[in-house]
């Protein structure tokens, strides 16, 4: 089967290529996100491969399926960037990476943390400067201080474990429990109990309609001052305009971010000779308790053998039977 992967990058040409060694599919790569101006790209194609920033809304969908593509492959576990419903109304299946190394991004959370309790970031530019003053780079313990998880897949899960390991009091808030953390002793309260008792939040939830700008100005009053945030879930659960207001307050004390709510036009690329246009990620970077690191939670050699061959199983059983591994319903939205 021939499959158009768009959004590529070395790496991704490189495990893809890898978990493709047998040679059953026919690969072309294409640097471009796609959208339905680059569409086109995918001619000749029976399916397509798409990243998280790429856009699959009803027109490029169209546009795709006049090409007689009838997959879409995503290399993610989200899947918002895509138009469910006229994916189905087209006939068109959605396949997805439902699961990799979660290990990966919740080790990444974990680093977010440790860098801004401890000012790593800012120790580190001191000392190369010849600058060995501790002023300014007062931590705090993170053994006996209180995390709140929003969302207890296996992310959060992980991310959860982690920090009980470090003696923290854990909360968690999610549709369900997960009886395992239970048994760690983490204790599932309502997000409005959660937001107000923990000391570090850090959100591991998908984007929905119900999670969208989930941590807006609201969410972040009923917080502890000072509080630190930590997101590396999806951008757009946290109102980026928000936090801005937060930070400038002092009510939100640090603040994490791999992922941002606009970062279809900024992230995957080297942008450095170039003059950022979006004015609230500028805002973002010019604070001194704000880490921005471009989406590479994932970016494990682990979890990107896993993406590659879970994408390979999605392409196989497609090929064979007509549906995907993984398939993403309408249903998943609602």
């Amino acid at each position: 089967m021939q499959v158009a992967i768009f959004s590529t990058r070395p790496y991704d040409r490189e495990f893809l290529t890898r978990a493709n060694a047998a040679g059953r599919h026919t690969f072309v790569f294409h640097e471009a996100r796609l959208d339905a101006g680059t569409a086109a790209a995918a001619q000749g194609a029976q399916a397509v491969c798409a990243f998280v920033n790429d856009r699959l809304n009803a027109e490029t969908l169209q546009r795709l399926h006049g090409l007689g593509v009838r997959l879409v492959a995503l290399r993610s576990a989200g899947f918002n960037h895509v138009d469910l419903p006229a994916a189905a109304a087209l006939g068109m299946a959605v396949g997805r990476v439902p699961e990799y190394s979660p290990h990966a991004v919740a080790e990444h959370t974990v680093a977010l943390v440790l860098t801004l309790n401890r000012k790593i970031h800012r120790a580190y530019n001191r000392v190369r400067e010849g600058n060995f003053a501790l002023e300014g780079l007062l931590g705090f313990d993170l053994h006996g201080r209180t995390v709140g998880v929003i969302g207890t897949g296996k992310i959060g899960a992980c991310f959860a474990r982690i920090m009980a390991g470090f003696g923290c009091r854990v909360l968690a808030f999610a549709p369900s429990v997960n009886p395992e953390l239970t048994a760690l002793g983490a204790h599932y309260v309502p997000l409005p109990e959660l937001l107000a008792q923990s000391d570090i939040v850090s959100l591991h939830c998908p984007l929905t309609p119900q999670t969208h700008h989930l941590i807006d100005d609201h969410a972040l009053a009923t917080m502890k001052r000072g509080v630190m945030l930590i997101n590396t879930s999806r951008g757009a659960v946290v109102d980026a305009r928000a936090a801005v207001a937060a930070l400038k307050s002092g009510q939100l004390g640090s603040l994490g971010l791999d992922v941002y709510e606009e970062e279809a036009d900024l992230f995957f690329r080297d942008l450095s000779n170039t003059v950022l246009h979006d004015d609230v990620f500028a805002r973002l970077l010019t604070f001194p308790n704000v880490i921005v690191t471009g989406h590479q939670g994932f970016f494990t050699e682990q979890a990107l053998t896993g993406i590659a061959e879970t994408t390979l199983a999605n392409l196989d059983l497609f090929e064979a039977e007509g549906r995907p591994l993984h398939p993403v319903s309408v249903e998943r939205i609602v």
